[in-house]
């Protein structure tokens, strides 16, 4: 049997009150009687006094029941209170046990609720985690088969081909090589998302940094038959605080994919702008429509945002018909 809350017993009380006090108003008004006489004087003041008792007693439950009625809905309203970005689950409210109002019995809808996001929140931690733990066993995994693979293609180059096996064999070894490197971005990407991957920042001369890594690329850029167009300043620098590894990582990332999409331009430019503090990358290849097709690409870039996010840089896009450009800064 559904048992009646305080609420509605409440309302049926001050229903009855706003009835019944006006009807015995009236009626000790019309039974008053203009005589002098002590019963009928006394019999008046009884009935006064009886009505305000109720009417004192009326407001006295009334004023009890609001209250506990705010108190309620000012507890719901700051357990259901949360942060905008929704970055976590709020707390269940206490519960009673008996005589619950309506407003007890949206807190346990709301206790409900917040059990089953608790839940699915933990069940989508512990998929995640095992997602990564499967990534990062498989891309150790692979990696014995791959060298193994390269060790048959090495031995196969000391014996006499002719063109076509040669062309086959160096197909075979440059298709090792990027599955290898796709292997290794998946594994730092996957570090990197769980926190894992090692991260020591330090105050870094950039332009210097930009400069050194440069260098370092400049002869596949000279194998591949890019004009190279590099401004780098020697009379105006700016530091920022960095993982030089990170940086070098980032930096790689955007210089393979111009080797790999750009070759048709055979052109990169490195450039410095130190009153804004950036440094701009271009080239002359298809743009970032047919870079975004490739998979292997796609993940380097993502690596590179989040390695770049963590250091509080960003990274911009710009794509036509004529190449892309890429600018690199502070947040």
């Amino acid at each position: 049997m559904k048992q009646r809350s305080f609420f509605r017993r409440y309302l049926v009380v001050h229903f009855l009150s706003l009835v019944l006090l006006p009807v015995m108003i009236l009626m000790m008004v019309a039974g008053v009687n203009p005589s002098s006489d002590p019963s009928s004087m006394d019999t008046t003041r009884n009935i006064s006094g009886l009505i305000g008792l109720i009417i004192i007693t009326f407001i006295t439950v009334s004023g009890v029941f609001f209250y506990r009625l705010r108190q309620q809905l000012i507890r719901l309203q700051k357990a259901m209170t949360v942060p905008g970005d929704g970055s976590w689950i709020p707390e269940p409210i206490p519960e009673r046990d008996s005589g619950m109002n309506e407003v007890d019995q949206l807190g346990a809808s709301f206790n409900q609720m917040i059990r089953k996001l608790r839940d699915s929140h933990q069940r989508e931690l512990e998929e995640e985690s095992l997602r990564k733990q499967l990534i990062a066993n498989l891309s150790h995994d692979l990696r014995t088969p791959l060298t193994a693979l390269r060790g048959h293609a090495s031995r196969l180059q000391r014996e006499p081909l002719s063109q076509e096996g040669v062309a086959s064999l160096t197909a075979i070894d440059h298709t090792i090589t990027h599955i290898s490197e796709l292997m290794d971005d998946l594994l730092s990407y996957t570090l990197l998302t769980s926190g894992k991957y090692p991260y020591h920042p330090e105050p870094t001369d950039m332009v210097q940094f930009l400069r050194t890594s440069v260098a370092s690329w400049y002869p596949a850029f000279e194998n591949a038959g890019f004009h190279i167009d590099a401004d780098l300043p020697f009379d105006a620098t700016f530091s920022w605080e960095i993982d030089p590894q990170w940086m070098t990582r980032v930096l790689g990332n955007l210089f393979q994919n111009v080797l790999r999409h750009a070759v048709e331009g055979r052109f990169i430019g490195i450039a410095v702008d130190t009153l804004q503090e950036r440094f701009i990358i271009q080239d002359h290849g298809p743009g970032m429509d047919a870079l975004s097709a490739n998979r292997g690409a796609g993940m380097g870039l993502k690596i590179s945002k989040h390695m770049l996010s963590e250091m509080r840089l960003q990274i911009h896009f710009s794509s036509d018909a004529e190449g892309t450009t890429v600018w690199i800064g502070k947040n």
